[in-house]
Order: C-alpha cells, then sequence, then structure tokens
C-alpha cells in the first residue's frame, strides 16, 4: 500500500470474544467484576463495559461452541487495572481459576484467567511504571 493509499487507525472498537452460551458468559463475567453495557439477544451478542471508554468486550454466541477450551492456543487480551494483585485476590474469592500469576512483569504485576471456551483475559497495572499507566 502506498503513502497515498494508507488509513490511519483511530483506536479500538470493541473485542470481540466468541462464546458457546450468552446466559453462562454473563454470569462468568459479571463474578470477574465486568458490568453489561448491553444485551442483544436477537443478535446473539452482549457487551461488557471496560472502564470509561466506548469500546468494550463483545461477547458473541456461536453455535455449537460448546463450553469447552478451544483445541488451539487461545489469543490473550490484557486489561489495565489499578493493582493485579488485588484483582488476583477478587477473581479467586468469586471462584475464578488462575491461569497464570500474579507475576511480575516490566511495568508491574499481571494475572491472567481463562473463561470456559478458553478467552485469556488478563489484567496487569503499572505499579512499578506508573508514567506508562492510564493513572499516572
Amino acid at each position: 500500500m502506498s503513502d497515498d493509499e494508507s488509513y490511519e487507525l483511530l483506536g479500538f472498537d470493541h473485542v470481540l470474544l466468541p462464546v458457546g452460551d450468552l446466559d453462562e458468559a454473563v454470569g462468568f463475567y459479571e463474578r470477574a467484576g465486568f458490568p453489561v453495557g448491553f444485551r442483544l439477544d436477537e443478535a446473539g451478542i452482549v457487551l461488557l463495559k471496560v472502564g470509561g471508554e466506548t469500546p468494550g468486550i463483545l461477547l458473541r454466541h456461536e453455535e455449537g461452541l460448546g463450553c469447552r477450551p478451544p483445541a488451539w492456543p487461545s489469543a490473550r487480551m490484557w486489561l489495565e487495572v489499578p493493582d493485579a494483585r488485588l484483582a488476583a485476590e477478587a477473581l479467586e474469592s468469586a471462584g475464578i481459576g488462575l491461569l497464570d500469576g500474579p507475576f511480575s512483569s516490566a511495568t508491574g504485576w499481571t494475572v491472567e484467567f481463562a473463561d470456559p471456551w478458553g478467552n485469556v483475559v488478563g489484567l496487569t497495572d503499572y505499579t512499578k511504571r506508573p508514567q506508562l499507566g492510564r493513572r499516572p
């Protein structure tokens, strides 16, 4: 693509996660602390809000997906939180098992968990380098 044909990336619209059951997915993500922005059952989608931003996580019902991790490695989506170690405690208190962490990173701490369909979510903080985070 030449320079005169290029386009500008403005930011994220939504991150889409396939799920096998909307009710089960909403219950799981609500336990994990994700508020529902809206739900359109006729379209098979639910929007989970992420902070004060308009884009969010879009759960989309996929027929036949079932309740199992996919047979392929999942992409990882990480979201910023003020304190990943506190987030890990809250997840475990809600009965959500951790895949990894909390572990130390260059910017702070991170914890990962997976939903029943194998979608991996990481919660990371910038406690070691707050100038890079959303709340310096």
